[in-house]
């Protein structure tokens, strides 16, 4: 006689090894529930929300907008998602709709911000302990938009490329081009030979 648990992630059945067709057959993606328990007035579940989500908002504001910014702007962002999650028709979609609010807040950013001066080049070029993770993250900054998100994502918020394909609404293979082709160019600016996209 075997034994029917849950498991977190469907169900299983102890002492055999479960199977993968019915696990995915029978199991709810978890934003589905919360964006419903949400829905309900559960704060919790946004907090779990954010737990799950936190590292892809930063990274696809790292992407966009001064360092300095992006801690209040990821705050921004999962206000607004609070606000406005009545209004996300399908909560499996809650991923790629986040991703959506948080780049159009970082449009909205650069929208509303003011002319500033640049620091003279003496004083930008100091020996920070960060500077060289600096010079890179800039560097990062000025590859373009398609390679931008994925590599911050990637190697500044540690996600997989799976993890970014499905947290984001990617396409996995459209993830794992834009990487390798962001580090191709990536590597080609650091060695100083240009990367020129073709």
């Amino acid at each position: 006689m075997y034994k029917v648990e849950a498991t977190g992630v469907g169900f299983g059945v102890i002492g055999t090894s479960p199977s993968p067709v019915a696990a995915d057959m029978t199991e709810t993606p978890v934003e589905i529930a919360l964006v419903a328990a949400v829905r309900g007035g559960d704060r919790d579940a946004f907090g779990r929300l954010y737990d799950l989500y936190a590292r892809m908002v930063h990274g696809i504001l790292l992407a966009r907008v001064p360092y300095d910014e992006v801690d209040d702007l990821v705050q921004d962002v999962f206000l607004v998602a609070l606000r406005k999650i009545d209004m996300l028709r399908d909560p499996s979609a809650f991923g790629p709709w986040l991703a959506m609010i948080t780049r159009n807040r970082a449009m909205d950013y650069h929208r509303r911000t003011r002319e500033t001066d640049e620091l003279p080049d003496t004083l930008a070029h100091t020996s920070a302990p960060h500077a060289e993770a600096n010079e890179v993250l800039a560097l990062i900054c000025e590859l373009p938009e398609a390679y931008r998100e994925p590599l911050i994502l990637r190697f500044v918020e540690g996600m997989t490329g799976p993890e970014i394909a499905v947290r984001t609404g990617l396409a996995p293979a459209s993830v794992r081009v834009n990487i390798h082709r962001g580090m191709k160019l990536l590597r080609a600016r650091l060695q100083g030979t240009g990367g020129k996209e073709q």
